[in-house]
C-alpha cells in the first residue's frame, strides 16, 4: 500500500512540475512572438488537476469567456435582425 502512496505523489509531482513549466513558457510568450493566449491556459488546465488556486482561476477565466461569447452571440443576433 506504501507504494500506490508513492506512486501517487510521484504523479502529482510531475503534474505540477509540467504544469508550472507550461505556464513559464506561456508568460515568456507574452514578450516573445508565440500563442501566449493557448499557451498560458493550457498550463493552468494542467495545474487545475491538482492545485485548488489554479481551478479557481480557471473558472472565473471560463466565466468571463462565456459572457464575452454570450455578449458577441447576442450582438451577432442584432446585426442579422436588421437586415
Amino acid at each position: 500500500m506504501g507504494i500506490i502512496r508513492t506512486l501517487k505523489q510521484a504523479k502529482r509531482i510531475v503534474v505540477i512540475v509540467v504544469g508550472y513549466t507550461i505556464l513559464i513558457i506561456g508568460i515568456a510568450l507574452m514578450v516573445l512572438p508565440g500563442p501566449a493566449f493557448i499557451v498560458i491556459p493550457v498550463g493552468l488546465g494542467i495545474l487545475a488537476t491538482e492545485l485548488v488556486w489554479a481551478r479557481k482561476l480557471v473558472d472565473k477565466f471560463k466565466g468571463r469567456f462565456d459572457a464575452m461569447r454570450d455578449a458577441a452571440r447576442a450582438k451577432k443576433a442584432r446585426r442579422q435582425e436588421r437586415k
